[in-house]
């Protein structure tokens, strides 16, 4: 049985904050807003497969007031939902993202995002994709206010011979 996810995530940007996206550090003038590192593609990703397996959101696992939540690293928490994925008997066939963002410019960032989730969540490499686009500088996210990522999944169930 195969089962589709869809996640969406938005963050503003801010002053006195580190850029993460995909568990990249990336040089920029503003980083994003959160209890954790506010890694909108990790957070994006971590729902679509979440809502594939139809159990929430991130908000169900990792609540803003639990102090475990507060800093943390997006990749670890996308291990903790990757090990409930295989809990649960799927696997990732495909997963699909973009990032919209006006600025920086993220394509040299993205091989390593790839690399980055994939290992997290167990995804093969060559079945992840992690796109960036722009708004040609319209809306909120033209006018550099915040990042927001999409996030497409697509899981079938573990035959009993693997993983």
């Amino acid at each position: 049985m195969n089962r589709i996810g869809q996640g969406f995530d938005v963050h503003p940007l801010m002053d006195n904050r580190i850029l993460v996206l995909g568990g990249v550090a990336i040089p920029f003038d503003k980083g994003l807003e959160g209890d954790t590192d506010g890694d909108v593609l990790t957070h994006a990703y971590m729902d679509a497969i979440l809502g594939a397996l139809a159990i929430g959101d991130i908000g169900t696992f990792f609540h803003a007031n639990d102090p475990e939540v507060q800093g943390a690293r997006s990749l670890e928490l996308l291990k903790i939902v990757a090990a409930m994925m295989v809990d649960k008997g799927y696997h990732i066939v495909s997963a699909d993202m973009t990032v919209v963002a006006q600025r920086p410019k993220l394509a040299p960032f993205v091989p390593v995002m790839r690399q980055n989730l994939s290992q997290a969540s167990g995804c093969p490499g060559d079945a992840l994709s992690v796109k960036a686009t722009t708004t040609d500088h319209l809306g909120a996210i033209g006018r550099e206010e915040g990042i927001l990522a999409l996030a497409t999944v697509l899981l079938s169930v573990t035959p009993p011979n693997l993983c």
